[in-house]
């Protein structure tokens, strides 16, 4: 049995890591931190997990690690690169879910985290979780850096259009809309129902923390990548929709089969059929990506849309798959549910 820690329970994200690992058939989870929840058990705390957990959270200490085989960062940015060297150093694996290792160039990280990092040598050491790029080197890894939700979104519709020469590579718009989940759990007057329900809005147009994440993944795949992006906050708790535009060099007659045949042994990316319109809805609970590609003559111009559950497979899930990759497992082991309809 995989011994579990989670660091930072109370979250959006530390509470999907639960709920998923509450029926993993290998892995357990044996220590739940929380400095403002110490003492309380976490079933008190979200009632779904009833019956499945009934762990108490606790203060974070390093002694509190010692018998797990990996700790999961379900923190804000900058937590978890205080905390990985010593971890590291005692042989215990590291999933971090925010975004303290997934930028390698150290100035970009602190100029878009306003931060100065504090073990910038792990950071070369980490590998980007996002398994359909990195599966091998993931499998090798101590130390993962999960991606986020929006790059998952953005850097799956791109792939197979970037790996076969298909585009102009500085072309990319990438325009994206997230639930409010997003935001995370913690209190806040733009997240609060009434300023969300019936209305939509863009936000960080001159700049999100994801962009340079973007850029970084797509320039290792092709030097001149570059894009527009910008998120846009919708009235739902859950999903991602990224709509990516991008002008097509070369013909356009073999995309579909193109994205069929990249994503053919990928059990987390479904490719739907021409023509389709993939909806949030349909991969709200699932660790599934769900990608159409469109072309439009007029334009030459592809369009891709690829939707994902921000919390599961923009998260959580993606964690927990990277977990079964670092131990030997089968990547799906836990995280075969399908989507929860309607």
């Amino acid at each position: 049995m995989i011994k579990l820690g989670i660091i930072g329970g109370t979250g959006y994200t530390g509470v999907e890591l639960m709920r998923l690992l509450a029926l993993h058939p290998v892995a357990r989870v044996e220590v739940i931190t929380s400095r403002s929840e110490a003492g309380k058990p976490v079933a008190e705390l979200f009632p779904n997990l009833r019956g499945l957990v009934d762990l108490v959270f606790v203060e974070p200490a390093i002694d509190t690690y010692r018998d797990c085989d990996l700790v999961f960062f379900a923190t804000p940015n900058t937590t978890a690169m205080s905390q990985a060297e010593a971890l590291l150093a005692a042989g215990i694996k590291v999933i971090d879910l925010a975004a303290d290792f997934r930028i390698k160039d150290i100035p970009t990280w602190e100029q878009w985290y306003g931060a100065t990092h504090a073990c910038p040598a792990l950071v070369e050491d980490a590998v980007y979780g996002l398994p359909e790029m990195n599966r091998a080197a993931i499998g090798k890894a101590r130390l993962v850096a999960n991606p986020g939700c929006y790059p998952t979104s953005v850097i799956l519709a791109l792939l197979p259009l970037l790996a076969n020469d298909l585009i102009d590579p500085a072309s990319i718009i990438a325009d994206c809309k997230s639930g409010s989940s997003g935001a995370g759990r913690k209190a806040s007057l733009g997240t609060a129902f009434g300023e969300v329900t019936e209305s939509v809005k863009a936000y960080a147009v001159d700049g999100h923390r994801h962009l340079p994440e973007i850029r970084e993944v797509l320039r290792s795949l092709n030097a001149d990548a570059d894009l527009v992006f910008t998120p846009h906050l919708m009235p739902m708790v859950r999903g991602i929709h990224a709509t990516v535009y991008a002008t097509a060099s070369g013909p356009a007659d073999r995309v579909q089969t193109v994205y069929e045949d990249y994503y053919r042994d990928e059990p987390f990316v479904d490719v739907m059929p021409a023509g389709s319109h993939p909806e949030t809805r349909s991969v709200r609970g699932a660790n599934v990506c769900r990608i159409a590609v469109h072309y439009l003559p007029a334009a030459n111009r592809y369009v891709v849309l690829s939707v994902e559950d921000n919390l599961v497979k923009g998260a959580a899930g993606q964690a927990i798959q990277n977990m079964n990759l670092m131990f030997g497992l089968d990547e799906t082991t836990g995280l075969e549910a399908p989507g929860i309809m309607p």
